[in-house]
C-alpha cells in the first residue's frame, strides 16, 4: 500500500569524478655496450669476460711438515715432495684443476707445457 499523499524521493545515479590515469614512469632504455651484445643465433657473447683477470698457478708437488721442521729450515736445504722427477704438474686456474703438463725451459724461465686437460668430471671425480 503507497500512501499518495508522501513526498516522493528521487535518486539519482551519480558516480564520483574519475581520477586521472595513474602517470606512467618513463622507460628508460640503457644501450648496451658492443661486447655484451648477443650473437646472431640470440646467445649472449662472452666478450665482456674476456679482460677477466684469472690467477694461474703450477703445483711441482706438495709435501707436510712439522713447525719444528720448518723452523729448522735453512738456505741450501732441499725440501722433499710427494711427486717423483719427470711426473706431470697439476695446473690450476683459480683454485681449480684445470689441466696436467710438464715444466720447460723457454729463454731462462720456467713454463709449462699442457699434455692433458682435465674435465669437470674428472675434477671432481664424478662419471
Amino acid at each position: 500500500m503507497t500512501d499518495q499523499n508522501a513526498p516522493s524521493i528521487e535518486i539519482e545515479n551519480q558516480t564520483a569524478p574519475a581520477a586521472p590515469p595513474p602517470a606512467e614512469a618513463p622507460v628508460k632504455h640503457t644501450p648496451q655496450p658492443p661486447s655484451a651484445e648477443k650473437k646472431e643465433n640470440g646467445t649472449p657473447s662472452l666478450d665482456m669476460l674476456m679482460d677477466v683477470n684469472l690467477q694461474l698457478s703450477v703445483e711441482l708437488g706438495s709435501t707436510k711438515l712439522t713447525v719444528r721442521q720448518v723452523l729448522d729450515l735453512q738456505k741450501g736445504a732441499v725440501v722433499e715432495l710427494n711427486r717423483i722427477a719427470g711426473d706431470a704438474v697439476d695446473i690450476y686456474v683459480n683454485d681449480r684443476l684445470l689441466a696436467k703438463g710438464e715444466v720447460v725451459v723457454v729463454d731462462d724461465k720456467f713454463g709449462v707445457r699442457i699434455t692433458e686437460l682435465i674435465s669437470n668430471a674428472q675434477d671432481t671425480g664424478e662419471v
